[in-house]
């Protein structure tokens, strides 16, 4: 029982470093830019878009598709980018554990 005790203890002190690493997550943020930085999309670490910056010269009205286009691509990668960072700050949690689609 005393070695189940100290597993318990052990599973909450993981769960309050868990909660803490999910909390810095929001505060963190990632930037990726599409177009040869003609677009850049800001991102935070709980998939909130923060910011998107459109440069003029990419603005022109009988091309909405390529700005689309653009815009999709630097979102895209702003949101892989959360994930690497999620991967990083969480999977220490859960190295070893075998729990796939955890975080």
């Amino acid at each position: 029982m005393k070695n189940m005790g100290n597993m318990m203890k052990q599973m909450q002190k993981m769960q309050k470093q868990m909660a803490k690493a999910q909390e810095e997550l929001k505060e963190k943020t990632v930037e990726a830019t599409a177009g040869g930085g003609m677009v850049k999309v800001v991102a935070s670490g709980d998939k909130r878009i923060l910011d998107v910056t459109i440069s003029e010269d990419v603005v022109d009205p009988d091309d909405v598709d390529m700005l689309q286009d653009l815009i999709l691509a630097a979102t895209n990668e702003a949101l892989k980018k959360v994930d690497e960072l999620v991967e990083q700050d969480m999977g220490k949690f859960t190295k070893g554990m075998n729990i796939p689609g955890m975080f």
